[in-house]
């Protein structure tokens, strides 16, 4: 499944990232402790968070993630926008909160 879809089907916003959005999803991981996601998440994994701090992108780069996605209507901070725009880094988001967005995630996922 490519970001772009879970961008169409859970209609989430788009930050930034646009040119990504074609990336593969592989999985996904939801945490919002950095170091939890550093030490877990996969390449190619969808990252679901309520974190909006450019040590997000970091991380997101680091593992190679498809995509970010902001919860409970969290809106990214500039610095995180500046980072992810140089990295590449598709940063979207929801008005949902944590469950019912990794759930869908999943379903899309696993169907």
């Amino acid at each position: 499944m490519k970001v772009k879809e879970i961008v169409e089907k859970l209609g989430l916003t788009v930050f930034c990232g646009e040119e990504s959005l074609d990336r593969e999803i592989k999985g996904g991981y939801a945490s919002d402790l950095l170091s939890d996601v550093m030490g877990f998440a996969k390449e190619g994994h969808v990252w679901v968070t309520l974190q909006t701090h450019k040590n997000v992108i970091a991380i997101a780069s680091l593992k190679e993630l498809a995509a970010i996605v902001l919860v409970k209507g969290s809106q990214p901070e500039a610095d995180m926008l500046e980072q992810a725009k140089e990295e590449g880094i598709p940063v979207l988001g929801t008005s949902e909160q944590t469950f019912e967005t990794v759930g869908r995630i999943y379903g899309m996922l696993n169907a």
